[in-house]
């Protein structure tokens, strides 16, 4: 075996966990502050979320020799950042993580939950997550009119690496915007406290509403499946691997489950990461890319040490900055999400319906607007789709 055999994807490993990790992690700090996190527990679910991940990944991959990734739910964060603190605050929303743990399980034990979520069309639950993510993605917009000289900048560098690195776009503008959070640091004559750089685990009691229940795990679970596990699944196989369905959502339940008392919203399988550790820049020999895996559960061990330093930049952050990097990373997603919704003919109604309900933001019954669209989207879908019986011939 050549050095480079072992290199190449031990390096992509790692490329796609700092990719990954750069570009959402903001996004997850966001949705987990939006459901009532205080900075230090947002801190406590980004370490929880990279340890979880870490151990889930590297025993998928050595157990069955093939480049398993597993990552937290962007979509889901972004959720999250569209969602009001329910009933019962941050231990309910924690309550809700478990229980989306708990799904996560039982989809991989009961085949016919997850039957039951498949029969959800797939342009409604892309409709769903398009209007849960625009309002998200309109931050850059809304935050340049306020504060243009420093969103600007952000944007500015943002568009560059689109031109020259797409793939590391987000986190050059992550770059651009802790020197815009440096300087206002400097203007202000304002510091982080060493306390707060430190990585630590804080654990919550979880409690259950119906409004978490209905409004945070269930939309959660479906948006999760829909955006990350069944694409993940689907790129696996478009590279010549077979995910071992079972296995890997019993492991992903069991690491939601892990993580959600100290604040994990989510753990699932990757689907872009999967991509950059399971393609041909792991290396040319398929059978020897499980070691990117290998690579990628470590790099998340080192990232998670950053959790508190990154939370606590964001805390300090002017209005409007993280809010723009947030947004500037779900542009992908908002795209896809919107040719899911409106690719075929057949059905659009409905998606569009689900879209306008998810975005206007309602709150009903304590309940938020992710969960009403999916209401309103299969309603109008049942409707269009309802065929009146065949009349018996005499």
């Amino acid at each position: 075996m050549s050095r480079t055999d072992t290199q190449q994807p031990i390096i992509a490993g790692v490329i796609a966990i700092l990719v990954g990790y750069t570009s959402s992690f903001a996004v997850v700090l966001t949705g987990l502050t939006a459901v009532g996190a205080t900075p230090r527990q947002a801190a406590s679910g980004l370490f929880a979320l990279c340890a979880t991940q870490a151990v889930g990944m590297v025993w998928l991959s050595r157990r069955y020799r093939i480049p398993v990734v597993l990552a937290w739910s962007t979509p889901g964060a972004a959720l999250l950042a569209g969602t009001h603190t329910v009933d019962g605050g941050w231990s309910a929303a924690v309550g809700a993580f478990l229980l989306v743990g708990v799904a996560y399980a039982v989809t991989g034990l009961w085949p016919a939950l997850g039957r039951l979520i498949a029969r959800i069309p797939p342009p409604i639950a892309q409709a769903m997550l398009a209007g849960v993510v625009l309002e998200l993605c309109l931050k850059p917009v809304t935050s340049v009119v306020d504060h243009p000289w420093a969103i600007l900048p952000i944007v500015l560098a943002w568009l560059v690496g689109v031109r020259l690195a797409p793939r590391w776009a987000v986190p050059i503008a992550f770059v651009a915007a802790a020197v815009v959070i440096g300087i206002d640091m400097v203007r202000h004559g304002s510091g982080i406290a060493s306390s707060l750089l430190v990585p630590h685990v804080s654990f919550t009691s979880p409690t259950l509403s119906w409004e978490a229940v209905v409004g945070i795990a269930l939309p959660l679970f479906i948006v999760t499946m829909a955006s990350q596990n069944v694409p993940g699944v689907a790129i696996m196989k478009s590279l010549g691997y077979e995910v071992p369905w079972r296995p890997s959502m019993v492991t992903t339940g069991v690491a939601t489950i892990a993580g959600a008392t100290a604040g994990g919203h989510s753990v699932n399988l990757a689907a872009i990461s999967a991509a950059l550790a399971a393609g041909p820049p792991a290396g040319p020999d398929p059978k020897r890319r499980w070691i990117a895996s290998q690579s990628a559960g470590v790099t998340y061990v080192i990232l998670a040490a950053s959790s508190a330093a990154l939370a606590a930049l964001v805390a300090v952050a002017p209005k409007g900055v993280i809010a723009t990097v947030a947004g500037l990373a779900l542009l992908g997603t908002l795209a896809n999400a919107l040719e899911g919704s409106v690719s075929q003919r057949r059905g659009r109604e409905a998606a569009v319906v689900t879209f306008l309900v998810a975005a206007s933001g309602i709150t009903a019954l304590g309940i938020g607007s992710a969960f009403w669209a999916l209401v309103a989207g299969l309603v109008v879908h049942a409707v269009l789709d309802w065929q009146p019986p065949r009349r018996k011939q005499a």
